[in-house]
């Protein structure tokens, strides 16, 4: 079965590092917040202006004044930080965020990712996602492995208008966890009862696969 997104979220959670400081985009990544591993302390960062950002909350830990910045409610741990926007983007343009976590329309083999906008579609303005593709040490991509279309998002060469160029490291998707290499997409773990053959189908790109490929559970 392909992943959820929880189970995509789930996964992601294993790349985080003991003391590194992340920043989640809105949809699929805000998820990982609740699947950071027993052990470890991670700080997560929003770029509306909050340092150490909490699962989501309770129905009895509400608070309409803590949100993200996908405006949905969140919980803040002991020790969290509140600051200006300004000073957030400062933070992630100043090369402090270790790992950014972001949803995507498409990613190609060049590692470039469009994230933004679909032309002819109403949008608000690209967010953050600039600045943290620039800047960040580290860019994982969550999301589905093709669109509601049935069009694969993993492509030769980005179609809609880019985010990031030469960015993206890895991408998890609802078929498999895959690196982007030397022009090529590398199959590195695929979903439990997907098969190699269905995510090869569902690529719209070069596909390396190697040896034993590891299943998720």
């Amino acid at each position: 079965m392909p992943l959820n997104r929880d189970q995509i979220a789930k996964r992601i959670a294993l790349e985080l590092k003991d003391g590194y400081y992340v920043n989640l985009g809105i949809g699929i990544p805000t998820l990982v917040a609740n699947y950071i591993p027993k052990g470890i302390q991670v700080m997560l960062q929003s770029e509306n202006g909050l340092l150490g950002l909490g699962p989501y909350p309770n129905e009895n830990e509400v608070d309409p004044d803590l949100i993200n910045a996908g405006k949905e409610t969140v919980t803040a741990i002991e020790g969290a930080a509140f600051f200006s926007s300004a000073d957030s983007f400062a933070m992630i343009r100043g090369g402090h965020i270790d790992l950014t976590v972001l949803g995507a329309f498409e990613v190609d083999v060049s590692g470039n990712i469009a994230s933004w906008m679909i032309p002819g579609k109403l949008v608000k303005g690209m967010g953050g996602a600039m600045d943290l593709v620039a800047a960040a040490k580290n860019i994982v991509v969550a999301m589905m492995h093709t669109s509601p279309k049935g069009e694969s998002k993993l492509l030769q060469r980005c179609t809609l208008p880019l985010t990031g160029v030469n960015c993206v490291h890895k991408i998890v998707t609802d078929l498999g966890v895959l690196s982007v290499e030397n022009g090529c997409f590398r199959l590195l773990e695929r979903a439990h009862d997907v098969s190699i053959e269905e995510i090869k189908a569902k690529t719209a790109a070069p596909l390396i696969v190697e040896g034993e490929v590891a299943v998720l559970s």
